[in-house]
């Protein structure tokens, strides 16, 4: 069974995350059928993708699939991990990618759902980002998306928390471009893909590349890169990072220790 589905119709690609069995958890596996559905897509022409999940789900992702992290001592999102890739590839997509969002987003979701270019929602959804509650290091791309994307206080209270927020307040904070009734959803969505069909293809490809290199206008030092890859390895050499594996592997509690 593909654990991705896609299709394209009158210029609007569709990828449907197809594999509710683990809560659409971006597994390896998942992400490579996504990003080749991304490249098909591309192939196509595709004029704008809509990236959802299953109808009715009450997950729209669960995240990072945690059973592939590394243990301690390695980096568990370098440059090249599979969900990085799929984050960078929405962003430098060359049409419009919106999320369709049916139901709750959970950790590396969120950052997947924060780069798409425009975010549609049901009630049901909610938005939590979870790092801490197994004592990951957040990479500092997916740091300064939350932060482009919620603001430093809103940013540090789900980080800090781990707490969900509703669609209602990811509204009210500009994070969702429309929040619509579930029963409303694919026929909103779609109707303004269409409608972004109708216009330059071109145009469009070059003003969100422009967007995205104006978002990465303000360059990191080297030397305020490596204080801050010193800081991430300080948690995945840690005693907590592998507490908060062993702890979700065996489905119980972390007990952390700050060490």
């Amino acid at each position: 069974m593909p654990l991705a589905l896609w299709q394209i119709e009158e210029g609007i690609g569709t990828i449907t995350m197809n594999h509710p069995e683990r809560r659409n958890a971006l597994s390896r596996a998942l992400i490579a059928e996504i990003l080749q559905a991304f490249s098909e897509l591309e192939a196509a022409k595709a004029r704008v993708v809509v990236l959802r999940a299953l109808p009715g789900s009450k997950v729209w992702s669960a995240g990072h699939d945690v059973r592939e992290l590394p243990m301690s001592g390695r980096d568990p999102l370098h440059y090249s991990d599979p969900l990085e890739q799929l984050i960078r590839t929405i962003r430098s997509f060359p049409a419009p990618v919106i999320a369709m969002i049916e139901g709750s987003v959970w950790g590396g979701a969120c950052e997947v759902c924060f780069t798409c270019d425009i975010l549609i929602a049901t009630h049901t959804g909610t938005f939590a980002t979870t790092p801490a509650k197994i004592g990951v290091p957040y990479n500092t791309t997916g740091l300064l998306n939350l932060l482009n994307t919620l603001g430093a206080r809103v940013a540090k209270e789900m980080l800090f928390t781990g707490l969900p927020i509703p669609a209602e307040r990811a509204l009210e904070l500009g994070v969702l471009n429309h929040l619509v009734p579930v029963h409303h959803l694919e026929e909103f969505t779609y109707g303004l893909a269409r409608e972004i069909t109708l216009n330059s293809p071109l145009s469009i490809a070059v003003m969100k590349e422009q967007l995205r290199i104006l978002e990465n206008a303000s360059p990191l030092s080297p030397e305020t890169f490596e204080r801050i890859q010193g800081l991430r390895r300080k948690v995945y050499d840690s005693k907590d990072y592998a507490e908060g594996i062993r702890a979700f592997l065996e489905k119980r509690k972390p007990a952390f220790t700050g060490e």
